[in-house]
């Protein structure tokens, strides 16, 4: 244990960090290591692989997941924003390259290569688009003569437009409701709100007619046409797990399900260890939201207050969408559950995100407004 009379990077560190949101992110870690072992030896026996395939290489990401993690949770918010705008420069150029020599996997182009690696580029472009759309919208107030607003809508509409050539929906609709909730919470007026609204829905609606993945998908949720295999096993899962699930390593289903170890795990979780588990994985998420909201508006910064909100946005959306996809409440889309799902490209873009959390709402004397009526300056009760 760090004595707080020590004087010291990592001394000032934990004393500064806020643990609550550090224990959630390494209790997700923990679980999604345990729920590796439970889902993915069947899929890796079904490729031929060695059972534990996927286990391996899950905890083989892990730990630089948990190292990245806390090394950018050291770092201040000019850092931050440094960081972010390189990850996010970076994130562009690869998903460019990805269009014309990225690996090509289920009609997508997704993924790049690096040293016999996939990497999703796209997974560690959203931190870093969170970051610098915060960054944009804050210096409306701070420096009215820079186009913040404008450089954000503009460098929106690149990301989307990048996301939808690859395609990915997916990932260009949780980006969407992420930057909106920015552009909420950054003050815009409702005329532009409305505006961008709309044209969110026009795309959405032409999507449906432009993609026949995208329209089979919605028709298979609303009206029950097309193949739904995985969605109805996954269901099945849920329902044979009960409250209290089968037990450990004692689910079926899973031996049947693709994509058990990543898109569906969550289903794995409810078969094995039941409802109730599954309800505290939820609220493990909900924590992590809600506590992100709170002190985002305990924020003076403007900067901080947009940039944690949307941060702690980003990995509830996503892990909404991944849970609503397993219990049919939404139609079917490939979405890993944030540092629960199997994926090294996700795993380490989850852990930059957390490490931005973490660094933005560390203690800082002159980031914060002084709590009434909690305590006051010595020099000041003596002078009165």
């Amino acid at each position: 244990m760090v004595s707080r009379v020590e004087r010291g990077p990592v001394a000032d560190w934990f004393w500064t960090i806020d643990r609550l949101f550090l224990a959630a992110f390494v209790g997700l870690m923990g679980i999604g290591l345990m729920l590796s072992f439970a889902a993915s030896p069947a899929v890796a026996e079904r490729l031929g692989l060695d059972s534990f395939h996927f286990v391996e290489r899950h905890g083989f990401f892990l730990l630089p997941a948990l190292a990245v993690m806390i090394g950018v949770s050291f770092m201040s918010p000019r850092q931050v924003r440094r960081v972010a705008l390189l990850l996010l420069v970076g994130s562009i150029l690869m998903m460019i390259l990805a269009l014309f020599f990225g690996v090509e996997i289920k009609g997508s182009r997704r993924w790049v290569s690096i040293l016999g690696v996939s990497v999703q580029p796209s997974e560690f472009m959203k931190p870093a688009f969170v970051v610098i759309c915060a960054w944009l919208f804050s210096e409306r107030s701070r420096h009215p003569e820079i186009p913040g607003n404008l450089f954000a809508i503009i460098l929106f509409g690149i990301v989307s437009a990048l996301l939808v050539a690859q395609p990915d929906l997916g990932q260009t609709m949780l980006t969407t409701a992420v930057w909106g909730g920015m552009f909420f919470m950054a003050g815009m007026s409702w005329l532009w709100i409305m505006l961008l609204g709309g044209l969110a829905i026009a795309g959405f609606i032409s999507a449906y007619f432009m993609f026949p993945h995208v329209a089979e998908r919605i028709n298979g949720f609303l009206f029950g046409e097309g193949d739904s295999f995985q969605v109805d096993t996954a269901r099945e899962a849920i329902i044979r797990g009960d409250w209290l699930g089968q037990g450990p390593g004692e689910g079926t289903i899973k031996r049947i399900l693709p994509d058990s170890h990543t898109d569906f795990v969550f289903s794995v979780a409810a078969e094995e260890f039941g409802i109730i588990f599954c309800m505290v994985l939820v609220a493990l998420f909900a924590f992590v939201v809600v506590r992100g909201l709170i002190r985002a508006g305990q924020e003076q910064d403007d900067f901080t207050r947009l940039a944690v909100a949307g941060l702690s946005l980003l990995i509830g959306f996503q892990s909404f969408i991944n849970i609503g996809v397993n219990l049919e409440l939404l139609p079917a889309k490939g979405m890993t559950l944030p540092l629960i799902s199997y994926g090294g490209s996700s795993m380490i873009a989850v852990a930059v995100t957390a490490g931005f959390v973490l660094a933005l709402t560390r203690r800082r004397p002159e980031s914060r407004a002084q709590p009434r009526g909690i305590y006051r300056p010595v020099a000041s009760v003596a002078a009165e």
